[in-house]
């Protein structure tokens, strides 16, 4: 059961983000970018597994799109049922498609849930990342079942706002750590 402040975390960093302006995600794509784009594991092409940005996340489209441009081969989540994520290609713009959950979600060939395990790094989504890389989701706990798949040199990097470095996140058994955090104006970190 998750705890009351994780919850009470989680609705504060939710409604600071509601009061973002559109430029403001865009700003943090650029950066976020710049700083990923050209880093290893980044930069040397292979699989990097990748969330697609909605509302206000910071904006992973132009990460994704640059990837993509230079033959980086690029994994993007499908959202199951049962909370889990299993994995597909990203195509393209054209490759998306938007689900009831109002998610944009690839539509080419699905590779199951352990594709993250080839990976040379995944970069995910969070709300706050603590000094010791532990993050707080959304609350579904996808992702800490997806990163627990991920292969042993597999880079895990997320991705959140300047503020949202925080020094602890309440956690709890099942909460998988990040390798890395990248910020707009702090860049890539690892810890």
């Amino acid at each position: 059961m998750e705890t009351t402040e994780k919850r009470e975390m989680r609705r504060r960093i939710t409604q600071e983000r509601r009061s973002l302006p559109e430029s403001e995600t865009q700003r943090a794509g650029t950066a976020l970018r710049d700083a990923l784009a050209s880093t290893p594991p980044f930069d040397t092409g292979g699989t990097v597994a990748v969330y697609y940005s909605v509302g206000t996340e910071p904006d992973t489209h132009k990460l994704i799109t640059a990837l993509w441009r230079r033959g980086t081969y690029v994994l993007l989540p499908v959202f199951l049922p049962d909370r889990n994520l299993d994995w597909a290609s990203y195509e393209g713009p054209d490759s998306l498609t938007r689900t009831a959950n109002d998610l944009l979600e690839p539509t080419g060939q699905r590779h199951g849930p352990e594709a993250v395990r080839r990976a040379s790094a995944i970069v995910c989504p969070a709300l706050a990342i603590d000094r010791k890389g532990y993050r707080l989701g959304r609350g579904a706990g996808c992702y800490d079942r997806a990163l627990s798949l991920a292969g042993p040199n597999t880079s895990i990097v997320a991705v959140i706002y300047d503020t949202e470095l925080v020094d602890a996140v309440p956690t709890e058994p099942h909460d998988q750590p990040v390798h890395g955090v990248v910020t707009p104006t702090g860049g890539l970190s690892w810890f």
